[in-house]
């Protein structure tokens, strides 16, 4: 087991002509002369450090300054951030959370629709991604309103990029269900999935979780543990989940986690004769013989001609 602690220029059309060119997308800011003309404002994600104040953009630090109203996912958060950065927020702070986000959204577009630059911060981050956030943009998406963002931190990528497994294809699969029942349901349809898989855990949650994954995807499959990422104490262990297992159970985990998981390895084509059983199976239950064939040959990845032709031989 390794153990490891650890802007461009915007574009523009021709000044000399004043019409955009055709089939140019419009930009996604809103220039000051826009929003002083009483036109709708915009929303604007921002991400937020993850761990280390240190990471937070230029961008982030003036938009909290300067936008008439901060949407906050923990408001106390906020305020140790902005004293963090050494700014004041110089509009109306409000409370955006998972639980009034039902609420607070029409409210929040409203502000946005008269001409309101809204900016939405979560504990840490980029709001959206296992963050609140997702609401806002869909009802500013349906109601025809500017959302562009502020990029920054991503546990997400961090972790990835640190986990020294593939990167080239990956799904985030944020937080897996509690209860044991309904996360070997989810694992399960992650069986035959090739990609490399980031997850968020929660510390207390930790060994349960590697112990399903365990059960699930084997004692070999490759893994990585993150902790506290651009924090102090940072730490990424990698090996395999054996490893993960062993370590979890032997130490108080403590801080926030990303769990990242090799994808499935690829699996060699199966002969056309052990896809008979599974035919029939599928046929059994009222499949019609066609459809049971293609699905068992994908599934073995045998070819369909080849199999159907074994499935009536074996009749």
């Amino acid at each position: 087991m390794d153990h490891e602690a650890s802007t461009a220029p915007d574009s523009s059309s021709d000044p000399s002509n004043g019409a955009a060119p055709a089939g140019a997308v419009e930009p996604a800011g809103r220039t000051e002369q826009d929003l002083r003309s009483g036109g709708p404002g915009r929303i604007v994600l921002a991400a937020t450090p993850i761990g280390n104040v240190g990471d937070a953009s230029a961008r982030l630090v003036e938009l909290l300054a300067t936008a008439d109203i901060v949407a906050a996912e923990d408001t106390r958060r906020l305020h140790r951030l902005v004293q963090s950065l050494d700014v004041t927020v110089g509009g109306r702070i409000i409370s955006y959370h998972e639980h009034n986000e039902a609420t607070k959204t029409a409210e929040l577009l409203e502000q946005v629709r008269s001409g309101k630059t809204l900016v939405m911060v979560t504990d840490a981050g980029m709001p959206a991604v296992s963050d609140p956030g997702f609401r806002l943009v869909e009802g500013a998406v349906a109601a025809g309103l500017t959302v562009t963002a502020v990029p920054g931190p991503s546990a997400v990528l961090t972790a990835l990029a640190l986990s020294g497994l593939p990167t080239d294809r990956f799904c985030f699969e944020g937080f897996l269900p509690r209860k044991a029942g309904e996360r070997a349901s989810r694992l399960a349809d992650l069986d035959a999935e090739r990609r490399t898989m980031v997850f968020f855990e929660a510390p207390h949650r930790l060994e349960a979780m590697l112990r399903a994954l365990h059960e699930r995807f084997g004692p070999d499959r490759r893994a990585a543990v993150c902790r506290e990422l651009t924090k102090t104490y940072e730490e990424v262990l990698r090996g395999s989940l054996r490893e993960m297992l062993q370590w979890a159970e032997a130490n108080e985990v403590r801080g926030e986690i990303a769990v990242v998981l090799a994808g499935a390895p690829e699996r060699a084509p199966g002969s056309p004769e052990d896809g008979v059983a599974a035919v029939n199976e599928l046929v059994a239950k009222g499949v019609r013989l066609k459809e049971a064939v293609a699905a068992v040959a994908e599934e073995t990845r045998v070819s369909k001609r080849e199999l159907y032709s074994a499935v009536l031989a074996a009749r």
